[in-house]
């Protein structure tokens, strides 16, 4: 084993701080510790203010996924404040949230996950002069094509939104916005375009719906070998090369999956309950733990703090939730060591367990039985999960899967739109009521409880995706999603990991990384090392 400290500069390469500590034995990965290293308070800065605050503060949660934060937000405030929806609102509010995961998905595959791929330890792979070729930052043949095409779908939400990210147009009762038949032709325009030269000429190789004929993992490996096209798309070309270099072998995580769901049908959600939630879901929610599915329900979720800096050790369901933070160095003491909170499910038979949110999750979800005409009913991930089992392989291909399926839901939704019709019902501003709103960011569930008393913020809680997979343990020592996902995996060179980069990449964790590696027989500080795959 050994204590080596791995600055991974950064394993999300996106915003925020995440340490990682493994412990390894002969060079496998034989436990891990997530460590968020910042601490944000954006409970703190709502409590107290109006409740329409959540709108503005929200989105800045995230510049990558601040249109997500809006969404669930404004859902929160039409639950609490019992708001109408025109049909209108809801299909332009589900428009600008798929488009701003349509534009996540490329953009993560090449800019994030991708340059790894192109690392030194695969340079004996009969592929990797190809993976070089086509990922290499800025160069690659792949890679600048895909990051400049992935714009395109966020140029939607602007004209819908006004700008991205960042917008606030969502609101109780719609949207702020009265778009003209102009403004969808050029919305078609522009995904047309996106799909016609990314997502079909580059990374399928084929039409959508001949991928989206894929129902099981043997599909999906005749369909690579079906012709040329398939083979030596960027899809057909990653499968193949993920699984010469190992990815289907390692990174499985907990096997345990939660989606929140998303994206409604409008007539099934005119106006905005928590009870009537799950049915009006396009985008199905639910869970999927030990082998069987169980429909999602709110009241189930706890946030353990035993091994975060906050007071306590207790685990609270988010509106009674509590952000009191404390000192580290006091915390470190009573054995926390994360800023970030355990969020836990309760299944049922099972108790309070870890879940893994995310692509996967929601593909997972939407195998499972009694979908209605409305609802999203796919197979394909629960058949190559039990062909082959989770790995960075399947997580990976399940983000890109999607790129498909929200396309046409798009298309769909625009030509729905009835421009003659209203987009904004002006609601009664209610001085007490609780609310919840959730969505699924392009990371996973995401979620926020709203509690207003006498007019202003009681309490408001916000639990991330990033937050359900990089979550310390709890006070059963049950170990987080990305935790669980690091163990086992075999590490090549101890002070150049790429392995435990996949991993965490896989995810998607909102976070920068540093990784710092043990060796249990020495304890022993081995080396700083710095993983940027775009230099």
């Amino acid at each position: 084993m050994s204590v080596m400290d791995l600055q991974v500069s950064p394993l999300g390469r996106v915003e925020g701080d995440l340490d990682v500590r493994v412990t390894l034995e002969d060079g496998v990965v034989t436990s891990a510790w997530t460590e968020a290293s910042m601490f944000r308070g954006f409970e703190i800065i709502l409590r107290g203010k109006d409740p329409q605050a959540g709108l503005i503060v929200c989105p800045r949660i995230c510049g990558i996924c601040g249109g997500s934060h809006l969404y669930k937000s404004a859902y929160a405030l039409d639950v609490a404040w019992r708001t109408h929806l025109p049909h209108n609102a809801t299909l332009i509010r589900n428009i600008c949230q798929a488009c701003e995961t349509l534009q996540s998905i490329p953009r993560y595959f090449y800019a994030l996950f991708a340059p790894d791929l192109t690392h030194k330890n695969y340079a004996n792979s009969p592929l990797y002069d190809e993976a070089v070729r086509r990922f290499a930052p800025y160069v690659g043949t792949s890679y600048g094509p895909g990051v400049v095409l992935s714009q395109k779908p966020v140029e939607v939400y602007a004209i819908f939104g006004g700008q991205w990210p960042h917008s606030s147009f969502m609101v109780p009762g719609g949207v702020m916005c009265a778009p003209t038949l102009a403004d969808v032709t050029r919305s078609i325009a522009i995904l047309e375009h996106w799909k016609d030269n990314w997502l079909e000429k580059q990374w399928l190789g084929c039409s959508i719906d001949r991928w989206l004929e894929n129902r099981t993992w043997d599909d999906v490996l005749a369909w690579v070998e079906e012709n040329e096209s398939h083979y030596n798309s960027d899809c057909g070309f990653f499968i193949r090369y993920a699984v010469d270099i190992g990815l289907d072998k390692y990174g499985a995580g907990v096997g345990n999956y939660i989606a929140t769901g998303t994206y409604f049908e409008p007539s099934l959600y005119e106006n905005p309950t928590i009870e009537g939630r799950n049915a009006a879901l396009i985008a199905r929610s639910g869970v999927y733990a030990n082998g069987q599915w169980y429909e999602f329900d709110q009241a189930r979720i706890r946030e353990d703090v035993t091994h975060s800096f906050y007071e306590g050790t207790g685990a609270l369901h988010p509106f009674e939730g509590e952000t009191k933070p404390i000192d580290p160095e006091v915390g470190r003491k009573q054995g926390k060591y994360s800023w970030a909170k355990s969020p836990r499910y309760d299944v049922p038979g099972l108790g309070h367990i870890p879940l893994e949110a995310g692509p996967l999750a929601r593909q997972m979800i939407a195998g499972g039985p009694d979908a209605a005409p409305h609802q999203d009913s796919d197979p394909l991930f629960v058949d190559i999960v039990k062909s082959i089992g989770p790995s960075v392989l399947v997580r990976q291909l399940a983000r890109m899967h999607e790129a498909a399926k929200y396309y046409k839901w798009v298309r769909s939704w625009l030509d729905q739109l009835d421009l003659h019709d209203s987009f904004y019902t002006k609601p009664t501003e209610y001085p007490e009521g609780k609310g919840f709103g959730a969505t699924e960011a392009a990371r996973g569930a995401l979620a926020d409880w709203i509690v207003i008393e006498n007019g202003k913020i009681a309490n408001y809680q916000v639990i991330t995706p990033t937050a359900w997979n990089i979550g310390p343990r709890d006070r059963e020592e049950a170990l987080g999603p990305i935790e669980r996902a690091m163990v086992g995996a075999r590490v090549t060179d101890p002070e150049d990991p790429v392995e435990l980069a996949h991993v965490a990449r896989s995810f998607d964790s909102c976070l920068v990384c540093t990784v710092h590696a043990y060796d249990g027989k020495t304890g022993r500080e081995l080396s700083k090392f710095v993983i940027n795959g775009m230099v």
